[in-house]
């Protein structure tokens, strides 16, 4: 096992958790922000591809498990606070988010209100055989 100093300079919160910031390796677009915990990121940095863990499932999350839209990470990095990790990924597939779109932020705030911007590139349905998960 490799030495895991590098994972105490992270600053976890009270529930062991990090915030984790997926980007396109290309474009830069945010595709998605998640939770990792300790272990969902020493799986990431050993296989190369984003772990996370999921709040809702309470549960390590491969992403792409289901979907088969795994993120290969190019880069990881940390904030100066130690509190926020920034992945550069390639997004399989091009779908980070399980609404079948390109990322998860497809909502523009416009003269008040949420304005759709993405259109789905895939429907959930044909991602997921056992219905809508996030």
């Amino acid at each position: 096992m490799s030495d895991n100093n590098w994972l105490d300079e992270v600053k976890w919160d009270d529930k062991g958790l990090v915030t984790a910031i997926a980007q396109d390796a290309q474009t830069q677009r945010v595709l998605m922000v998640a939770w990792m915990n300790r272990e969902s990121l020493q799986l990431t940095a050993d296989t190369g591809i984003a772990h996370y863990w999921s709040r809702s499932r309470n549960r390590l999350w491969k992403k792409g498990e289901e979907s088969g839209h795994l993120q290969t990470v190019k880069e990881l990095r940390l904030d100066c606070d130690g509190d926020v990790i920034v992945m550069q990924i390639e997004q399989a597939g091009g779908i980070a988010c399980h609404t079948g779109r390109e990322s998860c932020f497809y909502r523009r705030f416009e003269n008040g209100g949420w304005v759709i911007t993405d259109a789905v590139l895939k429907d959930p349905d044909a991602i997921y055989a056992h219905g809508h998960q996030h």
